[in-house]
């Protein structure tokens, strides 16, 4: 049950990181200490210590940190001609351009904006910046991607003479300070509140999410809000009557269950706030990666995606050896005049599938041809995540769950009868019409 807006709540002044009892009558007054007015309020502000980072806007923050003259335009961040944005400042934002927009429709919408191509070696290094202070802070800090990470600051209070929100106010500050770019906290119980919370008051959010309230905070966002919900699965629900968190809530596990299988347990708990995962680092290798120079360079689609899936094919049996899976893939491409261009997308769950790696290599591959020749592609897989968590059915998108099955039963067989023993379609069928592929199609 949520608190009455009338009782005392412990306050955190976002501004000088002082902690105190404010009712609700007295917010207007502001800080007891500094006087100013970011203030964030929650019965339980003390009791927990799992949070989730986020940076506003990276790409686009980090450029207008480096040139001055970019912080009050319109600015993209992505491929100039047919390709897709990467990031928008807030400023764009307003003008309707999101993440993944085609760069014809984002002009359309901010004709104003300033675009600029990715520098994923300068955001790398600021990236590199911000992880340190993170750490600065917990051992237990778990990347998502380039600027977004979970800490769990269980135990710190005693450390760092502050509790786990006053500590995240202070690192927020530090960061704008010191690097230059704003981020957005979510403080919740487990992983999956404190990322729903980091995402709701951006840019510069602090939102806090507890036991005592997720019920209720849930049951009023919509399905699409439950990570891995997306548009053909809330299609799917919708279909069925349920548009709404609040629905799931009232209904029982075995129902849902009965229903969608093992998406229906997931659903059945996350609408409830249950998340039992536990925020880790990895000493481990940071990156699974296969990449091939090309004997002549390409510049057209259907030659490179037959390169893309020996890459992916390479990947995944490499994770599988090792028993471990990822959420992040990218790939790599190199120019015939040596530039080096890469393309990352983060998923919802991890990964170690081929085919998978496999269809997003080929989304993020469309976008870049333009004409460009190629003398390098590779495929690669990072930030790892218990396998347990891995390649989960989809009964809400049944045709993926098939393929994933498939791949597993080949797995077995090769793991029986040798690696050679059983390919699929893909690997047989000739795929282009290049004296290469023509010749790899004879001796086939």
């Amino acid at each position: 049950m949520v608190d009455n807006a009338n009782i005392p709540k412990t306050t955190l002044c976002r501004t000088c990181a002082s902690v105190f009892e404010l009712s609700a009558e007295a917010k207007l007054r502001g800080c007891h200490n500094c006087g100013r007015s970011r203030l964030v309020s929650h019965s339980e502000l003390l009791d927990l210590s799992i949070a989730h980072v986020d940076c506003d806007s990276f790409y686009a923050s980090v450029e207008k940190k480096e040139d001055p003259t970019l912080s009050n335009k319109p600015l993209i961040i992505g491929g100039e001609h047919r390709g897709v944005v990467s990031t928008a400042c807030y400023i764009a934002r307003m003008s309707g351009v999101r993440s993944a927009m085609p760069m014809y429709k984002a002009k359309k919408l901010c004709p104003d904006a300033v675009i600029l191509r990715p520098n994923m070696r300068l955001y790398q290094s600021v990236s590199r910046d911000i992880r340190a202070k993170f750490e600065a802070l917990t051992p237990l800090v778990e990347p998502l991607s380039i600027d977004e990470a979970f800490l769990d600051l269980s135990g710190t209070q005693r450390l760092h003479g502050h509790s786990p929100a006053a500590m995240l106010a202070m690192l927020a500050n530090d960061i704008e300070k010191d690097i230059g770019v704003t981020i957005s906290v979510g403080l919740a119980p487990n992983k999956f509140l404190a990322k729903l919370a980091s995402d709701w008051e951006k840019p510069r959010g602090f939102k806090v999410i507890g036991e005592h309230d997720m019920h209720e905070t849930l049951g009023a966002l919509p399905i699409t809000r439950i990570y891995g919900i997306g548009k053909k699965a809330a299609e799917k629900l919708r279909k069925d009557g349920l548009t709404e968190i609040h629905q799931l809530q009232s209904m029982d596990e075995a129902t849902l269950m009965r229903r969608y299988g093992e998406i229906g347990q997931r659903l059945f708990r996350l609408s409830r706030g249950i998340d039992v995962r536990s925020v880790t680092s990895s000493g481990k290798a940071k990156s699974i990666s296969s990449e091939r120079t090309l004997e002549r360079d390409l510049a057209n689609y259907p030659e490179l995606e037959d390169k893309l899936w020996s890459l992916a094919e390479n990947v995944s049996a490499d994770l599988k050896r090792k028993n471990m899976a990822g959420i992040t893939l990218t790939l790599k491409l190199k120019t015939s005049m040596h530039r080096i261009i890469t393309r990352s997308r983060t998923l919802e769950s991890p990964t170690q599938l081929a085919e998978t790696i496999f269809e997003v290599g080929q989304d993020l591959l469309r976008p870049m041809i333009d004409g460009t020749p190629y003398r390098l592609i590779g495929m690669g897989v990072s930030q790892f995540r218990p396998l347990t968590e891995a390649d989960q059915p989809d009964l809400i998108e049944p045709k993926r769950t098939k393929r994933a099955n498939a791949e597993k039963a080949m797995d077995k067989l090769k793991g029986r009868y040798g690696l050679h023993s059983v390919h699929k379609g893909r690997t047989l069928k000739p795929q282009g019409k290049t004296a290469e592929t023509k010749k790899a199609a004879k001796k086939a």
